[in-house]
């Protein structure tokens, strides 16, 4: 390779890194795309082969950066060379105006810069001749944790300056909206437990050791400030522009004040704006906009006396207490839950919210049938906060149940706390098992409703019980609001709940969770009874005279529907239409029709369970040793002593190859 040659891709590294800096300028910073996607990526894409061929030639503010790869072992310790400071918090008109009347004791006049309080994480970033080195968390205000490498990869962070400055900037990362719905869906898919808002997923991800998930996270951040701002502006307003002329996203919603009255109106325009915004918000930031004047005004141990944050009132509604109901979460703690007057809040309709306990709902004495006032502030479920007094009528005082509402088992309220117990170690309700398990793919398989799915909708008050699960397509409008899902997966889900209703009987008494009945022995009930009813019906000595039902198995089978929550469920389940009958049309004449398999190895194909689903489809039955009533065995790769004994006993030996040619009838 010739030294021009060279020089050409030294400068196509510089041409692509100019470019895409900018466009992630534009599009992050300034919210004006120039470029197209397919264009952006076609670019980086060519930028990575290029900087991977030719490293020395790759430059300190390449976006490659932006993409992760780092694995950390650990966050150091960064001391603050100016501490983070907290700030002061004001809840209403009358405490800002106080706030304002001890300025007005100190200085003569003065003006006001208000500006939108990001809910997301504060961070310190620290440049050196304009050239990103390092960002740290705000930590307890004088050490945080090192998080520079996670901050290279926000898309709007700069990593090299306008002006080649030493400087400190703060600011806060967070997650939009639109990325926390997404993250969100993944870890569902994953099965993993849902982030409960974007502070908590913007803050859970700058902790990730692997630099590549932050990166696909994709966070934001603004920046508000510098250290030592006097140094080069006079005012925050300028302080404001100026940040944004070194290349840093400033949030556009801040506006200056010269009387407190204006300032109180700009409030409530913020306090309707946040209602509209991508990313969260709770309150706005209120300073002193004259650099000159913080030092006379001064600063308390941890607050600066200049500056405060108005927070945003949760917003609430009234609606009628219709009910209060009980569910059990899986430790046994009882919870009351506030069944709702639908009302839309906060840009949800919401029929349910959380009572806490006993003490939360006797100290506040709320009753059924009250006119209530609600909120939601940052959580998932709702609360009540209390009732209306002046439009109660006759509502009786509220009395906690003495049963649990799921197996009817007494109630413990140990001493100094305020959870009751069921105690019944072995109630359903404990435990989601019985309801992930009926929604599993070898039982109902209803798809997208996995162990994640379950235990979010549980909490949530939506499934208590399997008869919930059908009852779910009533509640689409609330589940679309739960972070994570949206109106698609939600309508697929419900699809599949739908579904589901046509499953063949045994795997819906498969899926009921009698103990000892697995889908073997569900199978055999049904091939023997032919539906729902006979199987329940049938008698103790009729169950231990069916070969491989022993009485263990019958008297188990006999507790199940001898059951009255049992019976009421299954009453339940046929309302629903699920299906109660067993086709014996679908075994068809075919060679496997009345022979026995034994299925042992690793099957490429499928798993042993579809395989032995198409033998019993065909006829046949599976079972799991072999014998010399045996006369198939379905070997895979790694078949063990099971092969060995067949054979010994010269039973007829089964690759999957020749397996799948006796199926369809083909020599």
């Amino acid at each position: 390779m010739i030294l021009g040659d060279i020089m050409d891709y030294q400068a196509k590294i510089k041409e692509l890194t100019e470019k895409i800096n900018q466009a992630n300028y534009e599009y992050h910073t300034l919210d004006k795309p120039t470029m197209s996607d397919y264009d952006y990526d076609r670019m980086l894409r060519e930028l990575i082969a290029l900087e991977e061929k030719y490293p020395a030639y790759k430059l300190p503010d390449s976006p490659t950066q932006k993409v992760g790869g780092i694995i950390l072992e650990r966050f150091e310790k960064v001391t603050h060379q100016t501490p983070m400071m907290s700030l002061s918090n004001v809840f209403n008109e009358s405490e800002l105006l106080a706030f304002d009347r001890r300025i007005a004791q100190v200085i003569d006049s003065y003006s006001y810069i208000s500006e939108l309080k990001i809910d997301g994480l504060a961070v310190n970033l620290r440049y050196i001749s304009g050239k990103f080195v390092q960002a740290a968390t705000r930590g307890n205000g004088t050490v945080g944790e090192d998080i520079t490498e996670n901050a290279r990869t926000i898309k709007s962070l700069p990593l090299i300056l306008t002006e080649k400055i030493d400087v400190e900037v703060r600011g806060e990362i967070y997650m939009p909206h639109k990325s926390f719905n997404r993250v969100n869906e993944e870890r569902l898919t994953h099965n993993e437990s849902l982030f409960a808002n974007p502070r908590n997923a913007a803050a859970g991800t700058m902790r990730q050791l692997d630099t590549s998930i932050v990166a696909k996270r994709h966070l934001d951040m603004f920046c508000y400030t510098l250290v030592h701002a006097e140094r080069y502006v006079s005012n925050q307003e300028e302080a404001l522009k100026y940040l944004k002329h070194l290349g840093f996203k400033v949030n556009p919603y801040f506006h200056k004040h010269t009387t407190v009255q204006s300032l109180i109106e700009d409030i409530a325009h913020y306090d309707d704006l946040r209602k509209t915004l991508p990313y969260d918000t709770d309150g706005v930031v209120i300073k002193i906009n004259e650099f000159n004047l913080h030092e006379k005004i001064g600063y308390t141990a941890k607050a600066p006396k200049w500056a405060t944050a108005y927070k945003f009132s949760p917003e609430q509604a009234q609606t009628k207490l219709k009910d209060i109901t009980f569910q059990i979460g899986r430790t046994g703690v009882i919870t009351p839950v506030a069944e709702l007057e639908p009302v839309f809040l906060s840009g949800s309709t919401i029929s349910r919210a959380t009572l806490h306990n006993e003490d939360y709902i006797t100290t506040k004495d709320i009753r059924i049938g009250d006119i209530v006032n609600i909120h939601k502030a940052g959580e998932i479920i709702p609360e009540v906060i209390g009732p209306v007094l002046d439009k109660r009528t006759n509502q009786k005082p509220f009395v906690m149940i003495d049963e649990c509402p799921v197996c009817h088992a007494a109630l413990l309220r140990k001493e100094g706390e305020s959870d009751y117990l069921c105690t019944n170690p072995e109630c359903p309700g404990k435990h989601m098992n019985r309801l992930i398990h009926f929604a599993s793919r070898v039982a109902m398989d209803i798809d997208t409703l996995g162990e994640k799915v379950v235990e979010t909708f549980h909490e949530l008050g939506f499934l208590n019980s399997i008869s919930d699960i059908y009852r779910l397509k009533n509640h689409v409008e609330e589940l679309v609001t739960i972070p994570g899902f949206g109106q698609k997966k939600i309508e697929k889900l419900v699809a599949a709940i739908e579904q589901s209703k046509q499953q063949t009987l045994d795997r819906l008494i498969f899926g009921l969770g009698i103990k000892h009945v697995g889908a073997k022995v569900a199978k055999i009930l049904v091939q023997n009874y032919g539906s729902m009813d006979d199987v329940k019906a049938a008698s103790f000595d009729e169950l231990v005279n069916i070969p491989e039902i022993g009485e263990m198995i019958a008297t188990s089978i006999i507790t199940f529907f001898s059951d009255r929550n049992n019976q009421k469920l299954i009453d339940e389940l046929r309302a629903f239409g699920l299906n109660f009958s067993y086709d014996k049309q679908s075994t068809i004449n075919h060679a496997f029709n009345g022979k026995t398999f034994v299925l042992t190895g690793k099957l490429k194909q499928f798993t042993r369970t579809e395989a032995a689903e198409i033998i019993e489809k065909l006829g046949g039955k599976v079972s799991e040793s072999v014998s010399n009533k045996t006369d198939y065995v379905l070997a895979g790769s790694d078949a063990g002593s099971k092969l060995t004994k067949a054979e010994t006993l010269g039973v007829t030996i089964l690759d999957e190859a020749t397996f799948l040619r006796e199926v369809h009838g083909k020599n």
